[in-house]
């Protein structure tokens, strides 16, 4: 099973994550940040990874510290579970729609970490989270899982459906692009011989 562990403590938050890509979907989420644990759980469900995360974090100050070292140890994991690549699709791109909402993703699992985000929310806050932590969860979990990463909604006027289509939209390109491929036949996908 491709899976692993990743602690990352600083004197800002202190978080524990641990992964495993072929899973079923089951998440334990304890961020300490409501609107995030909802995304994670949806993210677990969708990419159909197991996930459980526990962090502490400087809530006092902002959500900010939290949502971002979340974001980098679900990159440094992800890229602990892959391994050397061999036989994994590497790409993948979806559509998702959440309503009324329209979010276009398309990743490459390419050693070379760029994140694209054209989205934009109606509102500032989501109940107490910052929209624009969004950008810097994705930003944050593209450039440590070494992922090219394009997200853009197309359309959207409710914030929590804007939000909710980018996670499950990278989760199910995740999905997707860490599927082993049999006719890759344990290949690395790539020219070069190495991701």
């Amino acid at each position: 099973m491709r899976a692993a562990s990743v602690s990352r403590r600083t004197a800002e938050t202190d978080v524990a994550l641990s992964i495993a890509l072929d899973g079923t979907g089951k998440a334990e989420i304890a961020t300490g940040v409501g609107f995030l644990d909802h995304m994670l759980e949806l993210f677990a469900r969708h990419a159909l990874v197991d996930l459980t995360v526990t962090v502490k974090g400087d809530l006092h100050v902002d959500q900010h510290h939290t949502t971002e070292d979340t974001g980098i140890a679900l990159g440094q994991a992800l890229l602990q579970a892959l391994g050397d690549k061999k036989g994994i699709a590497r790409y993948a791109d979806i559509h998702l729609p959440m309503d009324e909402t329209l979010t276009r993703v398309a990743l490459d699992i390419s050693g070379r970490p760029f994140l694209v985000f054209r989205t934009t929310f109606p509102t500032e806050k989501i109940g107490a989270f910052d929209t624009e932590l969004v950008r810097e969860f994705f930003q944050a979990f593209a450039i440590n899982a070494g992922l090219t990463l394009h997200v853009e909604t197309l359309y959207g006027a409710n914030s929590h459906h804007i939000a909710e289509s980018c996670f499950k939209g990278v989760a199910r390109c995740l999905r997707q692009a860490v599927s082993i491929d049999p006719r890759e036949g344990g290949r690395i996908p790539s020219t070069k011989g190495t991701l």
